[in-house]
Parts: structure tokens; C-alpha cells; sequence
């Protein structure tokens, strides 16, 4: 009788090891989690804090100055980077969606001259098929291109005829008229690629 009354707890004790194991190894693996979400949290901040391709703070504006290149001042994200405009978006929206985005990364968030420089043109921006904001100059909505591996070069500019860096002058003001709504019926009109924008002197 002493057997049989001991016999459930003697069974019982691997089930409890069992328990015990998957329960040590749960912790375990949660702990492994937890480190590593925290570790590309950490990174995700750093890479915020430092900007990004578009140059975007933590805080979720962009600051835009203008940089010196073999075809002239040009404007730029904070890291250096040229920024460009699509000669087939509007002021309300952007043309460049899926695998254009990626090769043209749109500048997210709200734009702002850098400290120190002086940009006379309208900041703005404009909301994107996701959801994101996307940051625009004079009406233009911005990227970066993809193929620019370092800062200050223009190897975007006059792609397809309808890519291009936007001039600006020495005291920072842009070249060429801001975006207007007749604008997308000049581009209609075939008067070259790139449409009635100066082919990339904006």
C-alpha cells in the first residue's frame, strides 16, 4: 500500500523536471529576445539620431542644407546627400511608388533649414500611399537616389529625363519658379523631357 500510495509521486517528479526545463529554457529564450530587441532598438535610435539617408532626427524633421558639387550648389539632407525631385509628381502627391522608392528613397518627415543656412523656398510636405509624410521644397516632393554611395554626388541627376537635382544659388535661393498647378499641363505639352522645368535647373 506504501508503494502505491508513493507511486503517483514518484511519477510525478519527472513530469515536474520536465516542466521545470521547458520553463528554465522558456525564461531563457524570452531573455534572448528581450537583449536582442533591445540591441536593434538601440541601433534603430543610433541610426535615427544620425539621420539616415534623408537625414531625418529622432525627432522626426529633416534638415535640409545646400552643398557644393561638380555641377554647382545643390540641396542636400543633413548628411550631405543630394536631394532630387520626379518631374511626374504633383503638389499633392508623389508618382514614385514600389521599386521606384527604393531607388529613390522619398525624404521622410518635416523639412527645415539646416542651422546656419538660409533657404527662402517653402517647406512642406505631403502624404504618401502608406501613410508616411514625405517632405517637400517649393512644392517638390524630395528624395535621395540610391546610387549615390557618398555625400555631395549627383549621379541621379537627368536620369530618364525626369530626375533632377535642384539648383540653388549662393544665397540659397532656388533657381527656377516653385511647382504650380499648371505645371503638370506644360509637362503634357512635349516640351522635352522633364517637362517645363528647365531639365533639372530648379
Amino acid at each position: 500500500m506504501r508503494y502505491r500510495r508513493w507511486a503517483p509521486a514518484v511519477l510525478a517528479i519527472p513530469a515536474l523536471a520536465l516542466a521545470a526545463c521547458g520553463s528554465s529554457t522558456s525564461p531563457g529564450t524570452s531573455a534572448s529576445t528581450v537583449s536582442g530587441t533591445k540591441s536593434a532598438s538601440a541601433m534603430s535610435t543610433k541610426s535615427s539620431s544620425m539621420g539616415g539617408s534623408s537625414g531625418m532626427s529622432s525627432s522626426g524633421t529633416v534638415a535640409l542644407e545646400k552643398i557644393k558639387t561638380a555641377i554647382g550648389p545643390v540641396l542636400a539632407d543633413a548628411k550631405g546627400f543630394t536631394l532630387y525631385w520626379y518631374a511626374k509628381d504633383t503638389t499633392m502627391a508623389s508618382a514614385c511608388t514600389g521599386s521606384c522608392a527604393t531607388a529613390w528613397p522619398p525624404v521622410t518627415g518635416k523639412p527645415g533649414a539646416a542651422m546656419g543656412v538660409h533657404l527662402v523656398g517653402k517647406f512642406g510636405t505631403i502624404k504618401r500611399a502608406n501613410g508616411a509624410l514625405q517632405a517637400t521644397y517649393k512644392g517638390r516632393p524630395l528624395y535621395t537616389y540610391a546610387g549615390d554611395s557618398a555625400p555631395g554626388q549627383t549621379k541621379g541627376n537627368g536620369l530618364g529625363g525626369t530626375w533632377h537635382v535642384i539648383h540653388v544659388n549662393p544665397k540659397g535661393a532656388v533657381a527656377a519658379p516653385a511647382m504650380s498647378s499648371p505645371a503638370p499641363s506644360a509637362s503634357k505639352s512635349g516640351s522635352g523631357s522633364g517637362g517645363g522645368y528647365g531639365g533639372g535647373g530648379y
